[in-house]
């Protein structure tokens, strides 16, 4: 293949990639949806249309399958290094059990399941059949992490779902390469106890190895940082080394442990104490939403439409088993006698989609014993492929409709979180509570706190910036913040912190009240965006409440125009929430447009222009 057909293909997976995440973002779809959807309009439909019969779009031509797949397997790696980054202990302190039944006595039921109707089924051989049962097993971030952002489900549920589909993903791997070995030992002739020696040795050298690569890796990194022996420009860069090192190493002394050594220096990175990671985290998470966009189209595109034709219609009863059934049936016994609701157990038993390490293993196993001359592997790849379509597709579009009707959905939260308990700060967000905004205020000064409680509102007594206030600090409900405090360093620092969170256009502060000079304004990317119209200052909105300003609620109509407001109330009156026909907040900016009839004004209006 030439050169520039080669970049051009990588263009068009990346163009796809990024293209699918932003049209999910505006259509509010999960993203998996899209991207799988682009990638195979990219790769087998559109060779249907092509003059050629070549498609758009074929990854394995453009670099070949030797290169190709231990790409994907690296790739997965680094999404659950970032995955595990994100896994901290005490997030199910109260629930650790059901995560490790899920990965345990719930994987065990998928196992058997799959790998009982699979025969029965899809008449697959049974050595087959035990080997897909084991690569179904994993669920795994590259498909749960995109889900979960989009349903955001509330309470428990969500940490366990995480947990799980980034825990179970080496132990899956590691589940299907011993019954891949045991195939190929038995195609060899090879007897029963070398057979259970070598599983024996996999599974200690996958742990031992993994495990401890990982660990090391992690306790290099906290050493290295902590003695401050990398630049903080280089941080990111080492970090992802590492990952990649110990991957590789892993792999190279005992196959597909590479998985579970990334997944361990991860979590161990996220529960230490010595060394922030947070901004490794954020830096992660980018590279992640590249990764996951690039890995769903590839994998789109290298579906081959013939595969589906030697499955038959016998994969419709096993798809209707494997998620009417199997998955709740696995759930219902790892969660028994654990503090759960029936609404969070229904939850978990709805999330369970398949991802890019079930495609990768099948892939590699399935060619490998498909060239041993075993029977029924040529239908490894078909089977998993349309799990994957069809688990992605289902779970995508029902998952969130289904937690929104138990009521644990947080889909699109309203709630603003204010930091900062001022008295005018208590009145605005009281007002907006009395409107059914979910409202929520943090401060450090327990008289502000104890008079915003009094007042009915929900409150987080401590320091917003303190460590362990993003992990105390309930964020159920939650859309934006909103940083309202008289120290304009403390309102950027709290601003950037909420951002890593809630997302930067989602999150505001008052204008520095220095920003106008050059020397001890704020730089402007430190600061968050500024609220309200005229861009106030905390100073100006607090002498107006100390001279009995307040803050004025004004519906807005075609006989109670945006102008007559301002005319009645003052031009120096500062307008900082609409609420719409619907109830829907918005939030006001220098960017904003005009307030309209229909709306509802929230403003802070100044006592010198009262009535002038």
């Amino acid at each position: 293949m030439q050169h520039h057909e080669i970049l051009t293909g990588v263009v068009l997976i990346l163009t796809l990639g990024v293209g699918a995440q932003w049209l999910a973002w505006r259509l509010r779809l999960p993203s998996i949806l899209l991207l799988l959807a682009f990638g195979i309009l990219a790769g087998p439909i559109s060779a249907l249309f092509l003059p050629d019969g070549e498609p758009l779009l074929a990854p394995s031509d453009l670099i070949g399958d030797d290169l190709l797949l231990p790409l994907i397997s690296l790739a997965v790696g680094l999404i659950l290094y970032e995955g595990g980054l994100t896994l901290r202990f005490r997030d199910i302190a109260a629930n650790d059990r059901v995560v490790w039944m899920l990965i345990s006595l719930g994987a065990l039921v998928t196992w058997i399941g799959v790998a009982v109707c699979g025969v029965f089924f899809m008449g697959l051989p049974p050595g087959i059949a035990i080997l897909l049962g084991a690569i179904l097993t994993v669920t795994g971030p590259t498909v749960i992490g995109p889900l979960l952002n989009f349903i955001r489900p509330v309470g428990p549920s969500a940490a366990i779902l995480r947990w799980e589909g980034i825990a179970i993903d080496p132990i899956g791997a590691l589940l299907a390469v011993l019954v891949f070995e045991v195939l190929l030992a038995g195609h060899g002739g090879e007897g029963i106890g070398g057979t259970l020696f070598m599983m024996l040795k996999s599974v200690v050298l996958t742990v031992v190895v993994g495990g401890g690569l990982g660990a090391a890796a992690a306790w290099l990194l906290v050493e290295l940082l902590r003695r401050y022996l990398v630049p903080e420009q280089l941080q990111n860069p080492v970090s992802l080394l590492l990952v990649v090192v110990v991957f590789a190493v892993s792999d190279q002394i005992q196959k597909e442990s590479g998985l579970l050594a990334t997944t361990i220096m991860g979590i161990v990175l996220a529960n230490q104490r010595q060394v922030d990671v947070h901004h490794i985290l954020e830096f992660k998470e980018n590279l992640r939403v590249l990764l996951l966009s690039a890995l769903f189209i590839v994998l789109g595109s290298r579906i081959e439409l013939d595969g589906f034709r030697d499955v038959g219609l016998g994969v419709l009863p096993f798809l209707f088993v494997l998620i009417v059934f199997i998955r709740p049936i696995g759930v219902w016994l790892a969660t028994r006698g654990s503090k759960l609701d029936l609404k969070q157990r229904a939850m978990i038993a709805m999330v369970a989609p398949r991802g890019i390490v079930a495609a990768a293993v099948a892939a590699v196993f399935g060619l490998t014993l498909e060239a041993e001359g075993i029977v029924g592997a040529n239908l490894l790849s078909p089977i998993v492929f349309s799990v994957i379509i069809v688990t992605v597709a289902f779970y995508g579009l029902t998952a969130g409709p289904f937690a929104r009707k138990l009521g644990i959905a947080d889909a699109n939260p309203q709630g603003v979180l204010f930091v900062g308990a001022f008295p005018w700060v208590r009145d605005l967000a009281l007002v907006l509570h009395k409107r059914g905004v979910k409202v929520r205020l943090v401060d450090a000064n327990y008289q502000n706190i104890q008079s915003a409680r009094m007042a009915g509102l929900d409150v987080w007594y401590g320091n917003a910036l303190g460590e362990h206030a993003m992990d105390e600090i309930n964020l159920t409900g939650i859309g934006r913040a909103f940083a309202a405090t008289p120290n304009d360093e403390v309102n950027a620092l709290v601003a950037q912190r909420f951002a890593r969170i809630l997302g930067k256009a989602n999150v505001y502060q008052l204008m520095p009240h220095q920003q106008g000079t050059k020397r001890k304004g704020l730089s402007g990317d430190l600061h968050a965006r500024a609220i309200g119209t005229d861009t106030p200052t905390f100073e100006e909105l607090d002498g107006y409440f100390q001279r009995g300003g307040l803050v004025k609620v004004t519906p807005l109509s075609s006989e109670f125009t945006y102008e007559q407001f301002r005319m009645l109330y003052g031009k120096s009156a500062k307008v900082l929430f609409t609420i719409g026909e619907k109830g829907k907040l918005g939030i006001v900016t220098g960017q904003s447009a005009e307030p309209t009839a229909g709306q509802t004004i929230v403003a802070i209006v100044n006592p010198d222009e009262l009535f002038m």
